[in-house]
Parts: C-alpha cells; sequence; structure tokens
C-alpha cells in the first residue's frame, strides 16, 4: 500500500517492481526477486522458467502487475507460480488502477485456510 501510495498509479511495472523491493528491506521482510524456476513435467526439468516478481519469506509469491484491469490470465499465473515454487499462499497486486489492488490466492495443492 506504501509503493501506491508514493507513486500513485501510470508507472511502468519495473518501476514498482523496484521501489516494492526498496519497501521490503525498508521493512526488513526477507525476500528473493525474480528468483528463476524450473517446471517438471513428468519428472523432468523442462528448460522453461517461470520468474515470479518476489519471493517473501521463502514461501509467498508477490506478483506485480500495472495495468487496467487484472485477467483471469493474470491469476492462472500466480498461481502457477505458487505451484511451482510449492507456496501455499501468492499476493497478485495491481498498481494500474486509480485505487489499489490485490488479491491473496492459494495454490490448490494446499488446503485453503478457513477465513
Amino acid at each position: 500500500m506504501e509503493v501506491h501510495q508514493q507513486l500513485g498509479c501510470g508507472f511502468t511495472e519495473k518501476v514498482y517492481q523496484d521501489a516494492m523491493e526498496k519497501e521490503l528491506q525498508l521493512r526488513k521482510i526477507p525476500y528473493g526477486r525474480e528468483v528463476r524456476m524450473h517446471v517438471s513435467y513428468k519428472g523432468e526439468t523442462l528448460d522453461a522458467e517461470f520468474v515470479p516478481d518476489f519471493i517473501c519469506y521463502n514461501n509467498i509469491i508477490v506478483e506485480l502487475k500495472a495495468v487496467q484491469e487484472l485477467e483471469n490470465l493474470h491469476r492462472a499465473q500466480t498461481i502457477n507460480y505458487s505451484k511451482v515454487a510449492n507456496a501455499k499462499v501468492a499476493l497478485l497486486i495491481n498498481f494500474g488502477t486509480e485505487s489499489l489492488e490485490y488479491e491473496r490466492l492459494f495454490n490448490p495443492r494446499f488446503k485453503q485456510p478457513i477465513l
């Protein structure tokens, strides 16, 4: 929320990634940025890589977008990142609108918590 309050909407995703990294550092939140992960298919590792924007606390995927509207494709991509990383939860954050949009998505391989 702090990044959106400071910058507002209208920048590219890269700008928000850089600002988010600074904010994570300031708050001393452990993270990896653009960690390259490989997908397994039938027990074999594929050459193709998945690269989520951030992995926080070693198990939370954080995917940033700067679009007018989140689409199911963005949700599917973020959920797939959580599957590959074996992360239970993922955050999809959109900086492309006047009000910050975010969604908490769950890896279907894990039982979802009761909210």
